[in-house]
């Protein structure tokens, strides 16, 4: 045990003061080699002439083959070399030194220039050797043999072709496949291509800030490597769609003023094995030529999901969970899992997703293509080139390190999660920056890029209110609402934008266009009161959210309907909000039985099932009913309450009871507050379906002034106060009544506003 303890590490061969020592193979080898060589051309001599004796073939081989004794010569002075360097630490470190002074007296040049001596160096050798060839069959000077060689070529043309047909009609067959299947999927853009600046990305700017960073590393990588440490050179920015992340990879390669590669996202998505891998190969000796001669590249792999997804998480013991998959499993403003053990966050990962049957493996980067990647990101970084590999080696030398290629890997998804764990570690993808949905500022900031380019006659004031009622606008979104706007303002004769063609355009996008249809009386009075109801409950109870617009011409699948969005950007929600949520969803249900004695239709349906869904998370998921467990765990777990039925049939058929006990009690309450609110609102109610069945489509501005009796941006809502007034809305309520039941056309005609 103690000779264990006291066993020191092997020492790195740079600390060594002697050279490493040689097996006996490795030291006679060359020796061996070059006297099997001497024997087979003695034997040659004596077959040749049989009267020769031994002694005079080996005399004979010797003078004719004086190139084969020099050769074997210069091998025992290398072997003495090598035996003096093993035993004489001096003698080694004088060598070592000078090989150090050459190497930095050759990296005083940029890699891309000894990158090309290197060249130039191994074709002139390669045309040396020719020579000497040459010379030995044409018995001439190395130099006149040389320009013999056409001569020789021409000559043995013929043998030659038949070789390469022969070679090639077997290989080509498969090679050009391969080669013209790797080809496509990546294009090159270089500086003066690219126009995009991070002035042009807007809404972002704590993304931005951070790249920033990145690229400063990239142009001045000795900022962080003369203390040790060393440049980012993976970025993953992932987000919804449209947030931006494909513009914020092309400004960085205008910023940096590099190269900047793209690569398809089905690149790698191949029928034949192997061809994904040659594509990688490709792309990185690409990418390193880049990096060389114009110091850094940056490239781009778009939707990075196709590469291949991750799989079913394993079963086996505790298991690393990232950041990301943790944000999956705990979806809560506080991030549940945050404060728990790893041992604890795994296995209820691993019970969400291998219990709940989540996502499966495979995908496009299979077939050995992310393997490939996965290598060429952060796989050992052998020596490249032949002359250095094997050339040094020979003479002694260590090969050359490879220069360091400055590649900047960006990467970018929608779906983190079916990224391979490997791809995502640090070394390969170092920062990982989400590109959600801009905040307010960052939307005012993006409406008004894109205003800068056409004209528009819009105020601050308009433009933070069009950042406001668009929640959850991206880039892309509001550049084609923009576009949208100026589309309808020339459709109308203009050619600058207004605040009517910015809302008519949200509208559109959001709802697309109403259909060219008309209601009969009846069911436009039907209609209206239904919207009316949501309106009037959504003003009364619901604080959180602000009605955007109340409209009853009919859609592609509604026939009318009231849109609400938050006046703020708001991350957690409430128990009482939710209720509010369901207040609004039963007004349509409470609201026809009020109006239309008992009577209801089948357009309530949406409404009941959203009430519900609702309802049944605020019981069984989020807290928020009677009980505290979760339904959805005492599902996986077959926990029923005590004293169940004996089978598994029997304790999901009473936990599902009294789940649906629970949630019908909570609704029932509910309908019933709807109700009592619809009740004392009666006015406001038929006021606004009024106003509905004379505007049909009415912004939330002109809903709320309806409902509180003021003036409003297009609609009056002050005449709705007179007693009168509410008295011929009332009769033509009763007659709509009337003629609902009994399907005929009202006899009160709808009241013309005073």
């Amino acid at each position: 045990m103690s000779q264990l303890e006291n066993r020191t590490s092997r020492p790195r061969d740079t600390d060594r003061k002697t050279r490493i020592h040689l097996s006996f193979y490795d030291r006679i080898k060359f020796l061996l080699l070059f006297g099997i060589t001497y024997l087979i051309l003695t034997w040659s001599s004596l077959a040749e002439n049989p009267i020769l004796s031994v002694e005079d073939a080996l005399n004979e081989t010797a003078r004719s083959k004086s190139w084969l004794i020099v050769l074997a010569g210069i091998e025992v002075i290398r072997q003495i070399h090598f035996i003096l360097a093993e035993l004489l630490a001096p003698y080694h470190g004088i060598w070592k030194r000078y090989f150090e002074f050459t190497d930095r007296q050759v990296h005083r040049l940029s890699d891309w220039t000894r990158f090309r001596l290197s060249r130039v160096i191994k074709w002139a050798l390669i045309v040396f050797l020719l020579a000497v060839i040459l010379g030995a069959i044409y018995k001439e000077p190395p130099i006149k043999a040389l320009f013999l060689a056409p001569k020789a070529f021409i000559t043995a043309l013929p043998f030659l072709g038949q070789l390469l047909f022969a070679v090639f009609f077997v290989i080509i067959q498969f090679g050009a496949i391969f080669w013209f299947l790797s080809r496509g999927g990546v294009d090159t853009y270089f500086p003066d291509d690219i126009r995009t600046r991070f002035s042009d990305v807007w809404g972002q700017d704590h993304v931005l800030n951070r790249i920033r960073e990145n690229l400063l590393f990239l142009e001045s990588p000795e900022e962080i490597e003369k203390h040790g440490g060393y440049v980012p050179g993976g970025i993953l920015l992932w987000g919804p769609p449209g947030t931006g992340k494909t513009l914020m990879a092309e400004s960085m390669a205008g910023e940096t003023g590099k190269p900047f590669v793209f690569v398809d996202p089905g690149a790698f998505t191949n029928m034949f094995f192997g061809v994904g891998v040659l594509k990688v190969k490709s792309l990185f000796r690409k990418l390193r030529k880049l990096a060389l001669r114009y110091g850094g590249v940056v490239v781009f792999f778009d939707e990075a999901d196709s590469l291949g997804n991750r799989g079913i998480v394993s079963q086996g013991g505790p298991q690393r969970t990232s950041t990301m998959e943790k944000s999956k499993v705990f979806e809560s403003h506080c991030h549940g899992g945050a404060y728990l053990s790893e041992h604890a966050v795994s296995a209820i990962t691993r019970d969400k997703f291998v219990m709940g049957g989540a996502a499966g493996g495979g995908g496009g980067g299979g077939m050995g293509t992310l393997q490939a990647l996965l290598t060429e990101l952060s796989g050992l970084k052998k020596p490249r080139g032949f002359f250095n590999r094997i050339v040094r080696r020979t003479l002694g030398m260590r090969p050359k390190n490879p220069p360091k290629y400055r590649i900047l890997v960006v990467m970018a998804t929608n779906m983190p999660e079916a990224l391979d764990e490997a791809l995502l570690r640090p070394g390969r993808i170092d920062r990982m920056y989400r590109v959600g949905y801009p905040s307010k500022a960052g939307r005012v900031r993006t409406y008004e890029g894109y205003l800068t380019k056409v004209s528009h006659s819009l105020t601050a004031e308009e433009i933070d209110k069009i950042a406001t009622i668009t929640p959850y606008a991206t880039g892309a979104t509001i550049k084609d609402t923009i576009n949208e706007a100026l589309i309808m303002a020339i459709r109308n004769g203009r050619t600058s934008i207004e605040w009517s063609d910015i809302v008519k355009a949200k509208q559109q996008k959001e709802l697309g266009p109403s259909e060219d249809v008309e209601y009969i009386e009846r069911e436009r009075h039907a209609v209206a009161v239904h919207e009316a109801c949501h309106a009037v409950m959504a003003h009364r109870t619901r604080q959180h959210m602000s009605i955007d617009l109340a409209t009853i011409e009919k859609g592609s699948d509604y026939l009318g309907m009231v849109a609400s969005i938050p006046p703020d950007d708001q991350f957690t929600r409430w128990k009482t909000e939710y209720q509010s949520d369901i207040l609004v969803s039963l007004a349509s249900l409470a609201g026809e039985r009020m109006f239309f004695e008992g009577d209801n239709s089948s357009g309530v349906s949406g409404d009941l099932e959203s009430a519900t869904t609702i309802a049944s998370l605020m019981e069984g998921h989020w807290g928020m009913g009677s009980t505290i467990s979760s339904h959805a765990s005492n599902r996986r777990f077959e926990m029923g309450s005590p004293g169940g039925g004996k089978g598994k049939d029997d304790t999901e058929k009473q936990m599902r009871m009294a789940l649906s006990d629970r949630i019908e009690e909570n609704l029932s309450n509910l309908l019933t507050q709807a109700e009592e609110i619809l009740r004392k609102n009666r006015n406001q109610v038929l006021a606004l379906a009024h106003a509905l069945e004379t505007y049909k489509t009415m912004s939330g501005e002109d809903v709320a002034a309806v409902i509180e009796g003021e003036k409003g941006s297009i609609v009056d809502g002050r005449p709705y106060l007179d007693p009168n007034f509410l008295a011929e809305i009332e009769k033509y309520h009763s007659a709509s009544v009337v003629a609902h039941r009994e399907h005929r056309v009202p006899d009160v005609h709808l009241p013309v506003v005073p």
